[in-house]
């Protein structure tokens, strides 16, 4: 699984720096809102520090954009209306899912339904820029520091950490009865364990 390629990159560099992306995007995010709110505030959707909506975009993002690195105005252009069109999709998925969009541009001047704007559509060209002309160098340069085996190693454990702390939220958010289940799945594991022990 680990060395598959997609878009000429292999997949372990891809689950890595989807991590690094959605960890450094909750960073970056986080400290925004709490600057604007004037509190700390965890702008991830669950309580870790992940927002897998930085780590598909700037993943997805270098995967799409890399052929203009070096092309500025096309880079540009093209990360501004990618990621603006991201950023729409996985709003009308959250209208679709939760019935709410955890941001909301609606004071923003030049803005469609709350969702997006022409102020963050101008900032993703300059963050795709960004991304493809530096950061994503980097990251990539931070992965390849570490040996390979750690390296899948840790992705596991952030996978999987990840996974269970989204899920956990995404049930909740649902308004599924999360407590429910996990005594179902610990009355089960009880009754194996009295079983075979």
């Amino acid at each position: 699984m680990w060395v598959k390629a997609l878009f000429g990159t292999d997949m372990y560099h891809i689950i890595a720096s989807f991590l690094i992306y959605s960890m450094l995007g909750w960073l970056v995010e986080s400290i925004y809102m709490s600057i604007c709110n004037r509190k700390l505030t965890n702008r991830g959707f669950a309580k870790g520090p992940f927002c897998p909506i930085y780590g598909f975009g700037g993943v997805l993002g270098y995967l799409i954009l890399h052929p203009l690195e070096g092309r500025y105005i096309e880079l540009y252009i093209a990360g501004a209306l990618a990621a603006t069109l991201f950023e729409f999709l996985v709003g009308k998925l959250m209208l679709a899912l939760f019935g709410e969009v955890w941001w909301d541009y609606n004071e923003k001047p030049f803005n469609y339904k709350g969702i997006v704007c022409l102020e963050s559509t101008i900032a993703w060209g300059f963050y795709a820029v960004f991304i493809i002309m530096f950061l994503n160098g980097k990251i990539m340069g931070f992965i390849d520091r570490y040996s390979y085996e750690m390296g899948v190693r840790v992705c596991w454990v952030l996978v999987i950490l990840a996974s269970l702390d989204t899920l956990y939220h995404l049930f909740r958010a649902l308004h599924w009865n999360v407590e429910k289940y996990c005594d179902k799945i610990k009355e089960k594991y009880e009754m194996f364990r009295a079983r075979w022990y």
